[in-house]
C-alpha cells in the first residue's frame, strides 16, 4: 500500500523539476525524507507509521528518484550513456554499502537508532550540498553541455518532446513497460527469495551467497550496458537484457544444484544491470531535455507501480498453485514478448546526436 500510494508523487514532481530546476528540488525532497524518517523513528502506533512509511516511499522511491535522474539527463547530451553507466554503477555501490551499514547499526542499536541517523544525514549532510553545490542544467551555469568539445551538437535546453508527444509513441511504452516488468519480478524475487530457493531445496545460506552474486554481476551488467549504450543501439540493449531475464525466470523453477543457481545468479544480475542503464538513458536520449522531468516521471511511476505488485503476484501464485512456477513461466513468456516489441518498435527522432546507424 505504501509503495502504491507513494507512487502518486512522480507525477507532480516531473513538472516542478522543469518549471524551478533540480537544485531546489533535490534539496527540498531531501529535506522532507529527512524529517519523515526522524518522525518514522518516534511513531508508536501503527496508523502514523503506515502514513510515514507510505510518505518514504513516496519522497524516497518516487520523488527523488526522478530528480536524481532528470538532473543527470539535463547536464548531459552526447555522452548521456556513459554518464548514466557510472551513475548506475555509483547508486550500486551505495546501496551495496548502505545496507549491510544500516543492518549492523539495527542489530546493534535497534531500527530507530538507524532511522534518526538517517535523517540527520538527510537533513543536515546531503541537503546542504545540494543547494550549494548542485545546478540544474550546464547552461545555468554558463557552460556547454558535455563540455562544450562538439559545439552545434549538444542539445539546447528548449528542445525536446513534450509529456504527451512523448507518450503519443510506441517506444515509451515498450520501454517503459519492459524496465517495469523488471522492476515487478525484481521485487517479487527480492521479498520472496529465500522461500523461492527452499521450494527447491536450498538452506538460507544459499540465499546469501545468490545476493553477493547478483549485486556483483548486477556491477558488471552497468559497467557492460553503459559502454555498449556509449555507442550502440538502446533497442538491441534492452531486447538482450529482456531475453536474459526471460531465461533466468524459466531455470528458476527447474535449479537443483549449486552451480545451476549460481549461473542464475549470473544471468539475473546482468540483466539487472542492462535494464538499469537502459532506463536511465533512454529517456533524454529520445526526448531531448525541455521536458525530462516530466517524461520520466511518468516512466518512473509505472516503475514503482509495478514494483509494488510484484510480491503480490508471486504470493497469489503461490495461494493459487502451491508452487512459484507458474508465476515464472507466465512472466518469461511477457518478458520475451517485451524482448521482441524492443527489436521492432520505430524510434522517436532522436535529440541527441550519437554515433548509431540505427537510432537510440
Amino acid at each position: 500500500m505504501a509503495t502504491l500510494v507513494g507512487s502518486l508523487f512522480c507525477l507532480g514532481i516531473g513538472r516542478l523539476i522543469d518549471r524551478v530546476g533540480s537544485r531546489f528540488v533535490l534539496a527540498a525532497v531531501t529535506l522532507c525524507l529527512g524529517s519523515v524518517v526522524l518522525l518514522m523513528s518516534g511513531a508508536r502506533a501503527v496508523g502514523p507509521l503506515l502514513v510515514l512509511i507510505t510518505l518514504t516511499r513516496g519522497f524516497g522511491q518516487s520523488a527523488l528518484s526522478v530528480a536524481s535522474l532528470a538532473l543527470v539527463g539535463k547536464w548531459f547530451s552526447r555522452r548521456l550513456s556513459l554518464a548514466m553507466g557510472i551513475y548506475a554503477v555509483i547508486m550500486s555501490i551505495g546501496f551495496m554499502t548502505a545496507f549491510p551499514l544500516v543492518g549492523a547499526v539495527v542489530l546493534q542499536s535497534g531500527w530507530r537508532t538507524a532511522w534518526v541517523g538517517i535523517g540527520l544525514v538527510l537533513i543536515f549532510v546531503l541537503a546542504p550540498v545540494f543547494v550549494l553545490f548542485v545546478r540544474s542544467t550546464p547552461e545555468g551555469s554558463g557552460m556547454a553541455v558535455d563540455g562544450g568539445d562538439l559545439p552545434g551538437e549538444a542539445t539546447a535546453p528548449t528542445e525536446g518532446a513534450t509529456l504527451s508527444e512523448a507518450l503519443r509513441t510506441a517506444a515509451f511504452w515498450v520501454f517503459a513497460l519492459a524496465s517495469s516488468a523488471y522492476g515487478l519480478v525484481a521485487s517479487g524475487i527480492a521479498l520472496f527469495n529465500e522461500s523461492i530457493l527452499a521450494e527447491r531445496g536450498f538452506d538460507p545460506a544459499t540465499y546469501h551467497r545468490t545476493l553477493v552474486v547478483v549485486a556483483l554481476t548486477g556491477l558488471l551488467g552497468n559497467f557492460a550496458g553503459g559502454a555498449f549504450a556509449e555507442r550502440g543501439s538502446l533497442k538491441r540493449l534492452l531486447a538482450v537484457a529482456m531475453l536474459l531475464l526471460a531465461l533466468s525466470l524459466g531455470a528458476l523453477p527447474h535449479l537443483s544444484t549449486q552451480a545451476q543457481v549460481t549461473a542464475y545468479a549470473v544471468v539475473m544480475g546482468v540483466a539487472g544491470g542492462f535494464v538499469m542503464v537502459v532506463f536511465f538513458s533512454f529517456w533524454a536520449r529520445a526526448y531531448g531535455r525541455a521536458h525530462l522531468g516530466r517524461i520520466q516521471a511518468a516512466a518512473q511511476i509505472l516503475t514503482v507501480l509495478a514494483s509494488a505488485v510484484g510480491p503480490v503476484v508471486l504470493a497469489q501464485c503461490v495461494a493459487w498453485t502451491g508452487s512459484y512456477a507458474t508465476a515464472f513461466y507466465a512472466l518469461a513468456a511477457v518478458v520475451v514478448a517485451l524482448a521482441g516489441a524492443a527489436v521492432v518498435v520505430p524510434m522517436p527522432p532522436s535529440y541527441i546526436r550519437v554515433p548509431s546507424v540505427d537510432g537510440p
